[in-house]
């Protein structure tokens, strides 16, 4: 069996993190005895292995390689890109907060970095997030599994100036407690400037950013509004409710 690796890093990353939500899903499919779930199973367990070996059958068959040209040097001890991963509880249903963070171009309500999302069509968006100088950068993302009410995967697609891969799952708490949000998100630049833009652009600390953006989620979802002393006198914006 040819296992040349010919998909790219943020890609098997994507894979892999989508295969395991797949394959879960389907398990649980099989114990409610619905027959797609060995289906499901299998088609996980196949993302799964693409993400861990990084070789993709289709793409060898069609001459495809999107590993190529990857910068594999890496300082000792240093891991490539920038990781993050941060979990809030949020109380209100966990269909709710899927169906407002299905909705992209409302994601730059609570996340600071970002100026705006566009969406192209059913699953690709086009992002813009603020960099250093005043400049912008700017991408298009792709959804690469979802399952309603539970999880959101995306990826950027080739050529962005800013390569990333993440996931968000809502799973409710135990006794109707809220809904436990869990944000994984993996940004990979192609260069230490990209890099350095990156952690500029969320403040430095990437993984503080986006637990602060978690929080304005939080209230939002809760409150249905954030704290602004933008313009009025209270101190707030009221902002529809979708909880």
């Amino acid at each position: 069996m040819n296992s040349t690796v010919n998909v790219a890093d943020v890609e098997r990353w994507a894979s892999a993190l989508g295969g395991a939500a797949l394959t879960a899903y389907g398990i649980k499919q099989l114990r409610d005895r619905s027959p797609a779930g060995a289906v499901l199973a299998v088609a996980g367990s196949a993302l799964i292995y693409r993400g861990a070996s990084g070789h993709c059958p289709v793409y060898a068959a069609t001459g495809f390689n999107t590993a190529e040209g990857q910068n594999d040097i890496q300082t000792p001890g240093e891991s490539r890109g920038i990781n993050v991963e941060e979990v809030v509880t949020v109380n209100a249903s966990a269909n709710a907060l899927y169906a407002f963070w299905r909705r992209l171009e409302l994601l730059p309500q609570f996340m600071r970095h970002l100026v705006s999302v566009s969406q192209l069509d059913p699953r690709r968006s086009r992002w813009v997030a603020r960099a250093p100088e005043g400049r912008l950068v700017e991408w298009d993302a792709e959804i690469v599994n979802e399952i309603t009410g539970e999880l959101i995967t995306w990826r950027t697609l080739q050529n962005a100036d800013v390569t990333s891969a993440g996931s968000v799952t809502f799973r409710p708490e135990p006794a109707g407690r809220g809904t436990r949000v869990h944000v994984r998100l993996q940004y990979d630049p192609p260069a230490a400037k990209l890099r350095a833009s990156v952690a500029w652009m969320m403040g430095h600390d990437p993984a503080a950013a986006i637990r602060e953006d978690l929080r304005r989620f939080k209230q939002l979802m809760e409150a249905g509004e954030l704290p602004t002393i933008e313009g009025q006198p209270r101190g707030k914006r009221s902002i529809q409710r979708y909880v």
